[in-house]
């Protein structure tokens, strides 16, 4: 199975073999074996990139995604206005076996994107999305119910007590001394490099 990476320095999506025994056995890429909508690791912002009309086109059934994205933009003007922000053309392997420029965009844009559109196979997302604000909102008037919910999401993905418990603790630890150098006038990753590492 192919991965796509997107080098942002050389302007230039490489592809990279990867056996399918690796992506059993680590659940966070089982998306890849989704042959539906193209994808592809930026490397310099270190995020997932989807293919836009990959997307219009398996949430909308639509026999042109292109028109279908043309008419969403027009009904969502403020979708509209900030359609440059929201999608990066990156090189993505196109039907014809070539790499070419094609509309992508993050996480963040593609759910910005599914807000728009009118399709049955669109509302578990939005409702998965007004699930997560009101928990968001929730956590922010009680910031115990993240750590809360932190804990049942790791017990979920198998991980024993002890290891909870230390990771919980190495993000405590973490905050402490981010607050620390904050409070010492660092602000940045750069002023941080000088600094000794023990």
């Amino acid at each position: 199975m192919n991965m796509y990476i997107y080098d942002d320095k050389k302007d230039k999506t490489q592809i990279i073999e990867i056996d399918n025994s690796t992506i059993e056995k680590n659940p966070d890429l089982e998306f890849f074996n989704d042959n539906d909508i193209r994808k592809v690791w930026h490397s310099g912002e270190e995020e997932w990139y989807l293919s836009i009309i990959d997307v219009v086109r398996f949430l909308t059934d639509s026999k042109d995604p292109k028109q279908y994205i043309k008419k969403m933009r027009q009904r969502d003007e403020e979708l509209s206005s900030k359609w440059g922000t929201i999608c990066t053309p990156l090189q993505m392997l196109a039907p014809n076996g070539k790499m070419r420029k094609t509309q992508a965009a993050n996480v963040e844009g593609i759910l910005r994107i599914i807000q728009s559109i009118s399709s049955p196979k669109a509302e578990p997302f939005k409702l998965w999305l007004a699930k997560v604000g009101a928990e968001r909102l929730d956590e922010i008037a009680y910031p115990e119910k993240a750590m809360q919910r932190a804990v049942a999401t790791y017990k979920s993905k198998g991980y024993s007590d002890k290891w909870i418990t230390q990771r919980l603790r190495s993000i405590e630890i973490r905050k402490e001394l981010t607050d620390e150098w904050q409070n010492s006038g660092i602000s940045s990753s750069k002023d941080m490099l000088p600094l000794p590492i023990f």
